[in-house]
């Protein structure tokens, strides 16, 4: 193993310690994913294994960055580095941009290719005529075998308005923190970084009520059709990504607290906060594409 403990001015590149999270980690990743696919095909064991992954996925995770910051903090680091952590975050961010545009895509196929197809126009005529004869092709909709039962779509202009506003809000008080440390202001940086995780629980408290009103009021589920599953999917997983922005911002509060950044040195600050401006805009695509269209 090469291990190069460089000062933040020099040239050559560090080089760290060889390290036994990336295998770990794969080994949680898995674990979870084997619980989560069990759980959904009602496995008796699918349940806790899918919960013993997340919590060796969160334990991974923690001793993995707790090792990064010491690191960091040591002035292990040097701008070579730094430019490294800049690529690396640009292609996490690209690759969450993939992920959610294929169920965008999902969605946008379904709406505009499936049911009308289904419904008879082009070349589904066929199909409405001889298996689905009489079915209309509107959205929002449960297919012509009407999967899940009749439900209730929720209103744009109540929680979802309201939620897009808070995110809105957050992605000003992330700005006005990040402002805040490279101008050297301490206390003005943790109110509006503290600010910003009130907002992100504030938004997944409110979500949680929708899921609980869709779930008992409306009958929409996660199994109501091409609208439910595709409905839960956008929404649920966006709200796992303001779940960890949130996360990583009183982490990056914390350290602030700690006086673990300059006002020359703070790229962790920054990468969370273009995290968190990401996860604003796919929730204006949301609102725009699932709530309000």
């Amino acid at each position: 193993m090469a291990q190069v403990h460089a000062s933040p001015d020099a040239n050559v590149y560090y080089v760290p310690h060889s390290s036994r999270w990336p295998f770990l980690g794969s080994i949680a990743l898995f674990v979870t994913m084997l619980g989560v696919a069990s759980w959904l095909n009602e496995v008796s064991w699918g349940k806790p294994v899918f919960f013993f992954g997340i919590a060796l996925t969160i334990g991974v995770l923690a001793a993995w960055f707790t090792d990064v910051v010491r690191e960091s903090v040591g002035g292990s680091y040097n701008k070579q580095v730094d430019t490294s952590f800049r690529m690396g975050m640009v292609w996490f961010i690209f690759s969450e941009v993939m992920f959610f545009a294929a169920f965008f895509g999902a969605l946008f196929y379904a709406r505009q290719f499936a049911l009308p197809w289904l419904g008879g126009e082009g070349d589904g005529v066929a199909t409405n005529n001889l298996l689905w004869d009489g079915f209309a092709s509107a959205w929002p909709s449960n297919g012509p075998g009407a999967v899940g039962g009749q439900f209730q779509t929720i209103p744009a202009w109540g929680l979802p308005l309201l939620n897009t506003l808070i995110l809105l809000a957050s992605g000003v008080t992330v700005t006005i923190a990040h402002h805040a440390l490279k101008a050297g202001h301490r206390k003005q940086l943790l109110v509006f970084l503290g600010l910003t995780v009130a907002l992100g629980c504030l938004f997944l408290f409110y979500q949680g009520e929708e899921y609980i009103h869709a779930y008992k009021e409306l009958n929409l589920t996660l199994g109501s059709g091409i609208y439910g599953s595709t409905f839960f999917m956008l929404t649920g997983f966006h709200g796992l990504h303001v779940t960890l922005g949130t996360i990583m911002l009183a982490v990056i509060w914390f350290r602030c607290a700690k006086g673990h950044f300059t006002k020359e040195n703070h790229f962790a600050f920054e990468a969370v906060a273009w995290y968190w401006h990401f996860v604003d805009v796919v929730w204006l695509g949301l609102f725009l594409f699932v709530y309000v269209l």
